[in-house]
């Protein structure tokens, strides 16, 4: 348990955080990423208010969210973490790329792009760092409507 390892870790955290929309997995990923419960915050993008879901809810959420899309990518990157002891503040960039089937995009644009920031918090558990608060900040989007109509 060094500041180092500690880090690390948080980091992970952020790449599986990805994995679970772009490799659609909904069912382990989300366990080892969150606590239960935690607080999601996607205001700046689907205008709802912070809040505390319970992990099955969610997971029920994400499969709701992300099986209409063909594919999504999220890089996410610029990793600066704060850690004090068992809490942690961790900060990065992200472009998060959504492809919707063509005939959603009906001639259009099939991509719905969101680029921005990741503030979330995380506490150390029995079973490694998890995130206790997801806050995405959107910067730029292009395409938004396609998260209506991809639902």
């Amino acid at each position: 348990m060094t500041l180092e390892s500690d880090r690390g870790e948080i980091i992970e955290l952020f790449g599986r955080y990805a994995d679970i929309a772009d490799t659609k997995s909904f069912d382990e990923l989300p366990r080892l990423v969150h606590t239960d419960p935690f607080v999601v915050d996607f205001q700046s993008v689907a205008d709802v208010p912070p809040t505390e879901t319970a992990l099955d809810d969610y997971v029920q959420i994400l499969r709701g969210s992300f099986d209409p899309f063909v594919a999504t990518h999220h890089a996410i990157t610029g990793h600066v973490i704060d850690v004090d002891g068992d809490r942690a503040r961790a900060h990065a960039h992200v472009r998060a790329e959504h492809w919707v089937p063509d005939e959603v995009a009906d001639g259009g644009p099939n991509r719905w792009l969101v680029v921005g920031f990741y503030d979330n918090e995380a506490v150390r558990t029995e079973n490694g760092w998890r995130f206790s608060r997801v806050k995405l900040t959107a910067a730029y989007q292009e395409n938004a409507h396609l998260l209506a109509q991809a639902s």
